[in-house]
């Protein structure tokens, strides 16, 4: 079903609770899962991705339970999950099937697992090569480069590993296998990359140790249950951080958003181009938290690369966008890992905002954006990829014309009820 949306001179105003994040809504449904006794999860995202991870795991044999935006996990820990009699759906989810690569390596039983069409194109097996060092007998496509994936549960040992691509998700699959591997595994960034598998660790009761870009981690641990509160996903805000930029007049309040400092690159971004914006944390245990007010602004064009590429790789679409309505030249590089997201998103960014008339340009790493350039409708495709789906309803707010969508329910995967929450601001 197409969503036409046409808009004149807008502006917004008003406060929002965006949806709970999502790295942390997944990992605290497996974190639960793996302890024992009773978790409560509050601020879950009830999104398409993090449904399908509470899905894998009740196929587990997990008791797990959601009312509302609270999920009550009981679990005897890994010991008393069971071995699945059908396939473990990961749906459009990245996160869960990575991860749950690392949790099902160690198990003592066999488990299958495949997603929808576009998880069949994302490689795995930069997550696979570092398991298989620690023992694990993984098979699929192409020798586990692509899903369908099996895995033979079994004895797993430590490893010392330097992560040769700055990925949370690789180094949380490690650190989960880790777990119940023999020994103490150490694994290397070069570059930081979001630690919210380290935080819920601790939070869960295991001993970990961070120092100097090295992370170490005993096997063996048991863990156990606890409360969890999640904040809202700054990845998700960052679509209303950008609809509240690039409108006039406009001033937002986003309460309750996760401040991580290795999720927060989008903040480091928009204050170099000039963008009026308060930050005030809030006094939260585990996840940091702040209350974001925005205020539209004349932005300029910057250099975008290096060590932030990491703390913003899922708000680059937006980022691009905002750089259409900046004064001047944004240069955005290092960033060839969004080749092999959802969809290729330098390739899909840069065709979609190329039909509303954006001078933007496709390196090998990123894109060049000259700005500011007026913005037209047109009629945008999604490529099933929720983040560009939130850039084409975002950027309907500064075209002249109508911008139809193509499929707009893919922007359940994250932000459930998006058009809606941005139409209610609009002044």
């Amino acid at each position: 079903m197409t969503l036409t949306l046409s808009y004149s001179n807008p502006s917004l105003k008003g406060t929002i609770q965006v949806p709970g994040d999502k790295s942390i809504s997944h990992r605290a449904i497996m974190f639960g899962s793996m302890a024992s006794g009773t978790t409560t999860v509050e601020g879950f995202l009830l999104g398409d991705d993090c449904l399908s991870t509470i899905s894998c795991f009740r196929k587990l044999g997990v008791g797990i339970e959601l009312d509302g935006k609270t999920v009550t996990i009981t679990s005897g820990g890994e010991a008393s999950w069971q071995e699945p009699s059908e396939v473990l759906d990961t749906g459009n989810s990245g996160t869960t099937t990575r991860l749950m690569l690392g949790l099902l390596a160690g198990t003592s039983f066999h488990s299958v697992m495949a997603g929808d069409e576009s998880i069949a194109k994302r490689p795995m097996k930069r997550i696979i090569n570092p398991l298989r060092e620690m023992g694990a007998d993984i098979r699929g496509r192409q020798d586990g480069q692509f899903t369908p994936l099996a895995v033979q549960g079994t004895t797993l040992s430590a490893i010392n590993y330097t992560l040769p691509v700055a990925s949370a998700q690789v180094k949380s699959a490690i650190l989960l296998a880790a777990l119940k591997a023999e020994g103490k595994t150490v694994i290397t960034e070069p570059v930081a990359t979001r630690d919210h598998t380290e935080i819920m660790l601790e939070h869960f009761g295991a001993v970990i140790t961070r120092r100097n870009g090295s992370i170490e981690l005993e096997g063996g641990q048991k863990l156990t249950a606890a409360h969890v509160q999640v904040p809202g996903d700054i990845s998700s805000a960052a679509f209303m951080i950008g609809a509240a930029l690039i409108t006039g007049q406009s001033e937002v309040v986003l309460t309750n958003v996760g401040s991580n400092p290795t999720r927060t690159g989008i903040l480091d971004v928009i204050e170099q181009m000039g963008a009026d914006f308060d930050l005030k944390e809030r006094a939260v245990e585990g996840e940091p938290s702040a209350d974001l007010t925005i205020r539209s602004s004349k932005l300029n064009g910057i250099e975008i690369g290096g060590d932030l590429i990491p703390r913003l790789i899922d708000e680059i679409p937006l980022i691009a966008l905002i750089a259409t309505q900046a004064h001047g030249t944004t240069v955005i590089k290092d960033a060839e890992e969004l080749r092999v997201k959802e969809t290729d998103r330098i390739a899909a960014v840069v065709a979609e905002l190329s039909k509303m008339g954006a001078d933007i340009t496709a390196t090998e790493d990123g894109m060049i954006i000259n700005g500011p350039t007026p913005l037209t409708g047109a009629e945008m495709k999604t490529y099933g990829d929720h983040r560009l789906g939130m850039m084409a309803a975002v950027a309907a707010l500064a075209a002249t014309g109508e911008v139809q969508i193509d499929d707009p329910d893919c922007i359940a995967v994250s932000f459930p009820n998006f058009v809606e929450q941005m139409n209610s601001l609009i002044n």
